[in-house]
Parts: C-alpha cells; sequence; structure tokens
C-alpha cells in the first residue's frame, strides 16, 4: 500500500482528480434524472477518501472477480463492465439506497464511515485479435470505483466504428493485474444496408435448479451477433441443494440483491457468454420478486401485514434495492430521458431490423395475479384501463412501430417477457401474461392491422416452455391456423436456461404439449420438457428460428440438442408451412410429426452422439 499525501499530490488537485475519475464510471450515475436518489454523492465519495487514511489497495491485493461483460451496442460506442476487488463478497452498505440521498448531498457520518479505498481502473478497446499492439488501441479510459458501488465498473466505449467487432481489458491503474480479454461488436447504423443480424435469445436461469449449459453452448458455437435476455436474469428465491442460493433467503436488502448477482456470475458458462458477446437485456419479476407489477408483487403486496413478515422492507425499497443492483451489475445503458426507471429502449440494426425492447413487468403495470387475487383478475382481465406497460411506454411503443416501419425497415422484432398469444391452458387464462391485459393486448393487435404494419415477430420468455404461433387478433380478424392467412406476425416464445418447465418425463410432457397445440387456434408447436435457447437469424428475405434443448441441467455439460427449427418469409407475416418443415424432435407440432432421435451435438468436441439423462434438474432439497 502507499500513502498519496506522501507523493506530495495535493488535496485540492486529488479532489478534482479523482472526481473527474468517478464521473467516468455509470455506475455512479442515476438511471433516471427524476431519481436522483439512485445516484451516488460523487463529489462526497472522493471527499472522504481523502479525509481517511487516504490509503488504496495495492494491485495484488485485488482482483477481477467476476470476469468481464458488455452490452447494449450503439454503431459508435458499447457498455463494458467488470468489477475489480478485494474479494467476492458483496459490500453491506446501504448508503446507496437510504435517506434522501440526492445526487449531490451533505457529508454525513454515514458516509464518512464507509470504505475510504477508491480503486483506479484503466480499460481499453482494440482491434479484435490485435490486443498486443499498443497501435490498436482505438478507445481508452479510466475510472475509479468504491465498495459503495460494490466494486463494479461499468464505462462506455466510444469513438468506435459500427458494425465492428472489437475487444476490450480492463487493468488496475499502473499495474500488471488485468482483467480476461472480452470480445464484443457495435451495432450497424440505422442507415446502413445489413444483409443479416443474428441474435441468441435466452430467459429464465435459475443458479440452484441447474447449470447455465444453454449460455455456454451458445457461446462455443459462436454463431449469433448478439445475446438478448428477455428476464428472470436472477432468481430472487431461496432453493437449496449443491447450487444452494446465496444468501440462503428471500433478497430484500440491496446486499441481499448483490450478493445474488454476484453468485450468478461466478458461473463459468454464464461468464463465457458475457465476456464474448454484447447483450441486450431487460427484466421480468425475479430480478425484484414473483408476480411483481407496480405496486406489489405475490411475495410482497404493499400491506402491513406483508411488511412485519416479509423483511420488514415496504414493496418500493425493495425495487429500489433490487434495482440499484441490477444497474451495478449489467451491462446496461442507464437510460436517461426523464422517465421513471426506465429500461424499454430500440435498437435499429440498418434497414433490416429494429430491436424494441419492452418493460412489461415493473415500469408501470397494473396488478396481476399474485395467487390470492386469481378470480378478482379474472373479473378485470378485459377493462380498457389495464395495461403492462403504463400509457407512457405503451405509446412509446406503438410509435416505434409506426416509425420502424415508415423509415422502411424490413423487420420489427419485439423483446417482451412474457406470452403474447391467446395461451388456454386446462386451468383457463393465465392472469399475469397478456392474457390478463386484454385490452392491452388487442390495442396493440389494433395498431397494428389498421396501420397495415407488418413482418412483426414478437419473443417472450418467462413460461420456461417453448411455444410458437401465429400472431392473430382471434375473434376479431379471420384467421386459417392451416394455411396461417389473417396472421399479422409470429411469436416465438422459448424455454428456460434451468428454471423448471412441464413436470414428468419426455412422454408424458408431449402428451400435455399435444393437449395446448389442439385446444389453441393460433399455437403451432409446443414442448415443455426441454431447457435450453432459441437462435434467430434475420435477413431481409425470412427470419429463421432455430430451437435448441439442453437434454440435463442437473450436471454441467456440453450437450445441445437441435428441437425445432422454424421459418417466417418477409411479407407473409406467419410460420412458412409446412411448420417446422412437417416435423420436430420433441414436443407437439400442428399438423405435423414428432419424431426423437436424441441425436445431440457436444459443443466442446463437435462430437455427434444419441445422449439421454435420467435426471433434468438439481434435487434442491438436498
Amino acid at each position: 500500500m502507499f500513502d498519496l499525501a506522501a507523493l506530495g499530490v495535493t488535496t485540492g488537485l486529488l479532489v478534482s482528480l479523482v472526481s473527474a475519475t468517478f464521473d467516468g464510471n455509470l455506475n455512479y450515475a442515476s438511471p433516471s434524472r427524476r431519481h436522483e436518489n439512485l445516484g451516488i454523492d460523487v463529489p462526497l465519495v472522493s471527499r472522504r477518501s481523502l479525509k481517511r487514511s487516504a490509503v488504496a489497495y495495492a494491485a495484488d491485493e485485488l482482483s477481477f472477480t467476476h470476469g468481464v461483460a458488455s452490452g447494449d451496442p450503439y454503431p459508435d460506442s458499447v457498455i463494458l463492465w467488470t468489477r475489480i476487488a478485494p474479494s467476492l463478497a458483496s459490500d453491506t452498505s446501504n448508503i446507496t439506497v437510504e435517506g434522501t440521498v440526492p445526487l449531490y448531498n451533505h457529508d454525513t457520518e454515514t458516509y464518512i464511515k464507509a470504505d475510504p479505498n477508491p480503486i483506479c481502473v484503466e480499460w481499453k478497446v482494440f482491434q479484435n485479435g490485435s490486443h498486443k499492439s499498443y497501435n490498436a488501441v482505438v478507445s481508452s479510459g479510466q475510472a475509479f470505483t468504491t465498495s459503495d458501488i460494490d466494486y463494479t465498473v461499468k464505462v462506455e466505449a466510444t469513438g468506435l466504428q459500427p458494425w465492428t467487432v472489437y475487444n476490450y481489458q480492463f487493468a488496475v491503474c499502473g499495474s500488471n493485474n488485468t482483467s480476461p480479454i472480452g470480445r464484443t461488436k457495435t451495432s450497424p447504423p440505422a442507415d446502413g444496408d445489413v444483409s443479416e443480424v443474428k441474435l441468441a435469445v435466452f430467459s429464465c436461469s435459475n443458479y440452484p435448479n441447474g447449470y447455465f449449459n444453454a449460455y455456454g453452448n451458445a457461446a462455443r458455437k459462436d454463431e449469433q451477433d448478439y445475446i438478448v435476455h428477455l428476464g428472470d436474469y436472477i432468481y430472487e428465491g431461496a432453493a437449496g441443494g449443491e447450487r444452494a442460493h446465496d444468501p440462503l433467503k428471500l433478497l430484500f436488502s440491496l446486499h441481499d440483491y448483490r450478493t445474488r448477482h454476484g453468485q450468478y456470475r461466478t458461473d463459468p458458462d454464464l461468464q463465457l457468454a458475457s465476456q464474448n458477446f454484447a447483450w441486450i437485456a431487460t427484466w421480468d419479476d425475479h430480478e425484484v420478486s414473483d408476480n411483481g407489477y407496480r405496486d406489489g408483487s405475490s411475495g410482497l403486496n404493499n400491506t402491513e401485514e406483508s411488511f412485519l413478515n416479509g423483511g420488514r422492507v415496504s414493496v418500493d425499497q425493495r425495487k429500489m434495492n433490487a434495482v440499484r443492483a441490477y444497474f451495478e451489475w449489467m451491462p446496461i445503458r442507464q437510460i436517461d430521458l426523464d422517465d421513471n426507471l426506465r429500461v424499454w429502449r430500440t435498437f435499429q440494426m440498418g434497414n433490416l431490423m429494429d430491436l424494441i425492447i419492452l418493460d412489461t413487468r415493473n415500469y408501470d403495470r397494473s396488478i396481476t395475479d399474485v395467487y390470492w387475487n386469481t378470480e378478482y383478475i379474472d373479473l378485470i382481465r378485459n377493462d380498457a384501463s389495464r395495461s403492462l406497460m403504463g400509457s407512457h411506454q405503451e405509446n412509446w411503443f406503438y410509435n416505434q412501430l409506426t416509425k420502424s416501419s415508415q423509415r422502411g425497415a424490413t423487420w420489427r422484432i419485439i423483446g417482451n417477457q412474457i406470452i403474447f398469444s391467446r395461451i388456454t391452458e386446462s386451468s383457463g387464462l393465465s392472469g399475469d401474461n397478456w392474457n390478463g391485459y386484454i385490452a392491452n393486448r388487442n390495442r396493440t393487435l389494433k395498431h397494428l392491422y389498421d396501420n397495415e404494419i407488418g413482418n412483426n415477430v414478437f419473443l417472450a420468455g418467462d413460461s420456461h416452455q417453448n411455444w410458437v404461433s401465429d400472431l392473430v387478433w382471434l375473434d376479431e380478424k379471420a384467421y386459417d391456423p392451416t394455411t396461417g392467412d389473417g396472421s399479422i406476425g409470429v411469436e416465438f416464445a422459448g424455454t428456460a436456461v434451468s428454471s423448471s418447465g412441464a413436470s414428468g418425463t419426455i412422454a408424458s410432457t408431449r402428451t400435455q404439449a399435444q393437449y395446448r397445440v389442439g385446444n389453441n387456434t393460433e399455437l403451432q408447436w409446443q414442448d415443455g420438457y426441454y431447457r435450453g435457447y432459441f437462435l434467430l437469424s434475420v435477413t431481409h428475405d425470412r427470419v429463421d428460428s432455430r430451437f435448441y434443448g439442453s437434454p440435463s441441467v442437473a450436471t454441467r455439460n456440453s450437450w445441445d440438442l437441435p428441437l425445432a427449427n422454424f421459418t417466417v418469409n418477409a411479407g407473409e407475416n406467419k410460420l412458412a408451412r409446412p411448420v417446422a418443415g412437417g416435423s420436430v424432435e420433441s414436443g407437439a407440432l400442428k399438423g405435423g410429426e414428432t419424431k426423437p432421435t436424441n441425436v445431440t451435438l457436444n459443443t466442446d468436441t463437435w462430437e455427434w452422439k444419441v445422449v439421454g439423462f435420467d435426471q433434468m434438474y438439481i434435487n434442491t432439497k438436498a
């Protein structure tokens, strides 16, 4: 360690230097100007670092504990993320989420007692494969981090070229202590002539329930340009087993959520996927709490009884804690257009497509099914006042659809959390997906049909099962499920990385799938057994969607089973017939066959082999 004062550095100069470098770390900023209490008092942090002993960590006392990540690609910039810390453990301080916490506040005893040791980190972006050449560096900078933000570092690398692959790396300032080398990619310019974009789409990764094999398989196959995560990236529960949750309790405090994010980023397959691809992520409910909505969730219902029985944390405080940790630990841009906690945003991928990312969960959602009110939700599901997004986001969404069509983008890819299609289960309609907000869905469909906006592809997660449907306004527009005529697009809803799906064997879940396909007019394929992901290939002529399954997440393995392939031809607004070429590996296909082969690819050895596993999930009761 060394004493800064002994080096003859004046206090005033150091305050200026430290403040400037803190400002370079986006995790000190608030995600919204209207929510300044989500930001950090930068001058205060730098001042108290000088008031105390001002002893910094030596480089060899620090580690890049959780790898590197990148996300939210723009044509000229990308977000880079890492964590540099003295240990894996997250910080226990609540200073970022308590009191008034204005962005620029007065010095208090609470802040003075906080960690006084800012850590300096350098970062650089360089041409792909040229990290040993200094001349190849195209963007670089420096930032500080402290325990206040859990030692995380998030910077925007600017001055980049569009649609270009880059490498990047972090280092402790003035040392050889470096992070792993990451790889990322900028997006194409909005007016660029782009021939193809590939997206690997994931959702619902439950750490104790199983290994994140799907992340590793997609990363090793290296086919996608970007990774899209539709939410439930973490779970707030308290499950046991060989990958037991840390902490082993329901999450309520900032420290709880930070620790859970940190646990997830120790997974080697998640690290591999994060290190090599830019992520475009949105949250669902479990990043905060199960079946969440604007004013509560299934586990915390905004009542005194719920408060007393739920860790003595209010709904609003719990959400604030979760949001703070999410923005610290995820490579997501802090969208700041005078909106509340906004993560909904659009990525224009040249003249090929617009990727429209929604928040149908935490932004301004009307009350959902929280298990004790199911009959009430059934009574109000068609009320015109009910919204998954709130009027601000809804209007923005419809405007984005219109602008995308008017600017000449071939496709509109809509990333949302929950199933859009009208799926009826044996128990009836769900109250926690678009079925619980029928007027909101009808407004969306009306906007598409009335404005003749075609080539729409909805993406969804949440359900832990695979569903592929034509996008249809049933009972309002004529639709032929045999030909697909009358549809206005398609929906690809994916299974989970590791969360539990339909219970039972491959055979029994196929029987369940047959019932669902037969009972739902627009549903063309369904499978609830396999965990996995899907790869979306978008060209001007067509969209191809290839679904892959993990035969088991009870062990870490590299087996990747092709399940089904689908095509949407430009201008047709429906799944190409015969759907999936007439056959699938698993589940049930309307008008087609299921031909299980179990011929599976090992993404480590590139060996194809017939494999089978007796157990899908980890036993979380152990």
